[in-house]
């Protein structure tokens, strides 16, 4: 079998392994296309996608709390946190860029999905949770402070220092 079709053959066990565990575990799962699982948000699941650096925070603040939940990051900068159904969004998330709470019929890249950009990967793992979904309110208040501890520390999100001017907090 020539390298490429190897590597098809590998990849396409690996994503049938991948939708056969999540729907072993109660997770709905469709296959969008050989390179590609597809979760169906709704009875089983929500799903709450933010951009990675709130991602990276919503991390920091749950293991602090002990907590360990299954997080997911796609190669063009969010990361998604299943939750448990009924999610309802703070004002902050609401009006947060890059801040969507997929329900009820939506579909969200399940990893190992592969995307033109690159990878849907897990972060951290259902199977290190045993594919618990956590609690809504738990993601959704971290994700709240994770917005407002973003907004308070660069009030002018995506703007650019002027060179030679050295960001606060920063030592030269």
């Amino acid at each position: 079998m020539p390298g490429w079709d190897s590597y098809r053959a590998v990849y396409g066990a690996e994503l049938r392994a991948a939708a056969r565990e999540f729907v072993d575990h109660g997770w709905p799962v469709v296959e969008q296309s050989t390179t590609s699982l597809l979760l169906v948000t709704g009875a089983a699941m929500e799903v709450l996608e933010v951009p990675a650096a709130c991602g990276r925070q919503i991390c920091a603040q749950l293991r602090d709390a002990g907590a360990v939940v299954p997080v997911a990051a796609t190669p063009t900068g969010s990361w998604w946190f299943p939750v448990t159904p009924n999610a309802v969004l703070t004002p902050e998330l609401r009006e947060g860029d890059g801040v969507v709470l997929h329900t009820a019929g939506a579909e969200v890249l399940a990893p190992p999905s592969q995307v033109p950009d690159g990878w849907v990967h897990w972060r951290v793992a259902p199977a290190l949770t045993g594919y618990r979904v956590p609690a809504a309110d738990l993601i959704v208040h971290a994700a709240a402070d994770a917005v407002r501890w973003r907004a308070d520390r660069d009030p002018h999100p995506g703007t650019q220092r002027p060179a030679g001017v050295a960001a606060v907090g920063m030592r030269f």
